[in-house]
């Protein structure tokens, strides 16, 4: 059984989001416990993304209400959001061309800069100050990630499980008290799975909450403290994993899914 007493840093509450004749998210609430691991799982089309999509600021629910760290944010723009402490990588790798690894990760610290546009522009003294920290910070980030003799190589030339990391960098140089994770294996050979799995892990462990998706049932078994379970845009599981496992419901979702995949 879940632990009724946990922290909690993220509540969704009866969320839901329609697109025209679709409804992509009906009713769903949920909990994430502070500092641990949750999985959002479910066939292709159960919701997952758009779930996603609403608690990042990216789309506003049609209904429902995201309290994050005791503080409503389903109202705010995706700036706002990470500012707030929630930062996200995205399931199709979203690195800039002809810019670096250093500079991709120092793109996701620069949320807290002080610093306005003409400031940087005019190249004022303090702006140099704040573009030194932001360097500094953004290495360390790339030190905790074992990339440090990578900083200057472009980084769209990296491996494509070197540029999955880069991403993931980019969102923790945001210094995020919840990061999401959508897909994070997606395309990843097993041992690079296994390295990600790992590092998600690290992640945890310096105090950061993960909310993934992911349909690597492995990964998703082997790291999650909690699992949610999403069919058609409903919530129909949300326990740990070994219960996930015996539930039927569950299981006829996926094995349905299985059938008709052939």
């Amino acid at each position: 059984m879940k632990a009724k007493d946990a922290a909690v840093i993220l509540s969704v509450e009866t969320l839901s989001k329609r697109f025209g004749g679709l409804q992509a998210v009906s009713g769903v609430s949920f909990t994430v416990p502070l500092g641990g691991i949750k999985a959002l799982i479910g066939p292709n089309g159960a919701g997952k993304t758009t779930l996603f999509n609403m608690i990042s600021g990216v789309i506003p629910p049609d209904s429902g209400s995201i309290i994050f760290d005791g503080t409503p944010v389903h109202a705010l723009k995706p700036h706002q959001v990470a500012r707030r402490g929630i930062a996200r990588t995205f399931q199709h790798i979203r690195l800039f061309p002809k810019m670096s690894v250093l500079e991709n990760i120092m793109i996701g610290r620069h949320i807290h800069s002080r610093a306005g546009f003409l400031a940087g522009m005019l190249k004022l003294p303090y702006t140099w100050k704040e573009e030194k920290r932001i360097r500094e910070r953004s290495m360390e980030v790339l030190d905790f990630l074992g990339l440090t003799g990578l900083a200057d190589n472009e980084a769209t030339s990296l491996a494509y499980g070197q540029q999955r990391i880069v991403e993931l960098g980019r969102a923790l140089a945001c210094e995020p008290k919840l990061l999401l994770l959508d897909e994070p294996a997606a395309g990843l050979n097993m041992r690079e799975t296994e390295d990600m799995a790992s590092l998600i892990s690290r992640i945890r462990g310096t105090g950061v909450t993960v909310l993934l998706v992911e349909h690597d049932m492995s990964l998703v078994m082997d790291i999650s403290d909690e699992i949610i379970v999403l069919s058609y845009g409903q919530k129909i599981a949300d326990d740990i994993p070994l219960a996930i496992q015996e539930n039927r419901e569950v299981i006829n979702v996926y094995l349905g899914e299985d059938d008709a995949q052939g």
